[in-house]
């Protein structure tokens, strides 16, 4: 039976093993933490449990898709809450929009706040959801070899929305600052800001207001859970505190891998890891990419989270709270044009106890509060201080409470912490932004093109950052490296 080995446990690693194992190959998944699931693990204090990255659920069929392919459902692994407002964004003291589970009344906060503005927002939710259609059985899925892959009828109908943006298309549409942020915030996940994004992307306006904004009982780690048994049900073993040292190749193809300083004979790979750092596992002249390429690209932001217990519960905000009292544009100015520490950050706060009591001791509350960066920044530990001290007294002054002196702790993370936990290049929260010229076959490619059995999968290739994308980006990796083998198992 050949050995597929996997570098990486988080959720892209572990979709490619599920494929792989399900196919009849024998699958291992080294992962260099002790807990698996990459960006998505957990943090545990004191009773309380945060998801220490991701944790909006979007693209529900996404998900069900993938457990599907293995004659399961989501249903078998985690039960769903939809919430109901997907998310409240807060532009000041008693200034507040929230996006209802019903699209109807959606339709009604847009009208409220710019009279005809609803009309418009089911004309452009409608487009977006041809849109979503056409990325989902069309595009996301592909393995961005070639242009020819979006030669297509469906897709040259929306050609032109690849060269003009996402911003420019909100921006005519609607004249409401509030409104246009609400459009514009949901392909930060996406890892740009919305001038610089492609106008098909208006998709995750319809997987947002449409398709809505879920939370998994127990938080987003119960996706994780729920793969990890998928896979070892599948036959796949997860080696957990096992970092890949080396790639040893021969005859252009992977002969091994080094872990922890003992060889693994490997008839193939698939990397999970960040995709710059899988290349300096190899020899240079091996490598797909110069590191003046990786130089050039323009990366989706890192961040700056807290881990916060409280001991009460919070008045005035929702599940997903949006803290967008500052500069919109100053801060994004920030984060791509003039990279430095916002003055003023705008920052998004997740407080999942309000929905789910698992994630806190009675009578307290979680949450999880992160500031979008620029890559690459130094930070230190009075810098992380700084910036917690003001954003607990700028929630106290627009939630209209005192929560300063009811913190019973708070842990922080950022850039350095991405490098050292995950090797992210310049220290990326989100992986490649999806620019014009870094989308679908202008992205890394998937495959070495030197090396014939070596794949990458993840964030910073095919199709991009999110959770959903992860996952797709599993199944694809998978799918070309049996191409490559012919399917053959032994």
């Amino acid at each position: 039976m050949k050995k597929i080995k996997v570098i990486g446990a988080g959720l892209s690693g572990l979709s490619a093993a599920c494929y792989l194992a399900s196919s009849g190959y024998d699958v291992t998944i080294y992962e260099k933490n002790e807990l698996i699931g990459g960006r998505a693990r957990k943090f545990c204090k004191d009773g309380f449990t945060f998801d220490m990255g991701p944790t909006f659920y979007w693209m529900p069929d996404v998900f069900e898709k993938f457990f599907a392919d293995f004659g399961k459902k989501t249903t078998d692994f985690y039960r769903l809450i939809r919430l109901d407002p997907g998310y409240e964004i807060c532009f000041g003291k008693k200034q507040t929009v929230c996006i209802p589970a019903d699209f109807k009344q959606t339709v009604e906060v847009f009208d409220k706040i710019e009279p005809g503005s609803g009309k418009r927002l089911k004309k452009f939710i409608e487009e977006a959801g041809y849109n979503y259609k056409v990325a989902m059985e069309k595009v996301v899925y592909k393995p961005g070899k070639s242009p020819l892959e979006l030669v297509m009828p469906e897709v040259a109908g929306r050609f032109p929305q690849f060269f003009t943006t996402l911003g420019s298309k909100v921006r005519r549409r609607f004249k409401n600052k509030q409104l246009r942020q609400a459009l514009e915030f949901p392909v930060l996940f996406l890892g740009a800001k919305a001038m610089d994004m492609p106008a098909f992307y208006c998709f995750m306006n319809y997987a947002d207001m449409k398709l809505g904004t879920w939370h998994i009982e127990g938080g987003m780690f119960e996706l994780v859970a729920g793969i990890k048994k998928l896979a070892e049900s599948l036959g796949v073993k997860i080696e957990t505190s096992s970092p890949v040292e080396k790639i040893i190749t021969g005859n252009r193809l992977v002969r091994e891998i080094v872990v922890k300083g003992k060889k693994q004979a490997a008839d193939a790979v698939i990397s999970g890891a960040d995709y710059h750092y899988t290349e300096l596992l190899l020899e240079k002249n091996e490598r797909n990419y110069k590191e003046a390429y990786w130089q050039k690209r323009v990366m989706a932001p890192s961040a700056l989270l807290f881990y916060i217990g409280f001991n009460k519960k919070l008045e005035n905000v929702s599940h997903h709270t949006l803290f967008f009292d500052t500069d919109f544009e100053a801060h994004v100015e920030k984060v791509y044009k003039h990279p430095g520490w916002p003055a003023k950050p705008l920052f998004y706060a997740s407080f999942p106890s309000k929905t789910d009591s698992r994630l806190a001791p009675e009578g307290k509350e979680a949450a999880i509060i992160l500031i979008p960066l620029a890559v690459g920044l130094k930070d230190t530990k009075e810098i992380r201080e700084r910036y917690f001290e003001e954003i607990i007294d700028r929630m106290e002054k627009m939630t209209g409470q005192s929560i300063k002196e009811n913190v019973l702790f708070y842990e922080s993370y950022a850039g350095s912490d991405f490098i050292s936990d995950y090797h992210a290049y310049k220290g990326n929260a989100y992986g490649l932004a999806n620019t014009l010229f870094q989308t679908a076959f202008l992205k890394p490619k998937i495959r070495n093109k030197k090396i014939r059995n070596l794949f990458y999968t993840g964030q910073l290739t095919v199709p991009g950052p999110g959770v959903p994308t992860a996952i797709i980006s599993g199944k694809i990796a998978a799918e070309q490296l049996m191409a490559y083998l012919g399917n053959k198992r032994n």
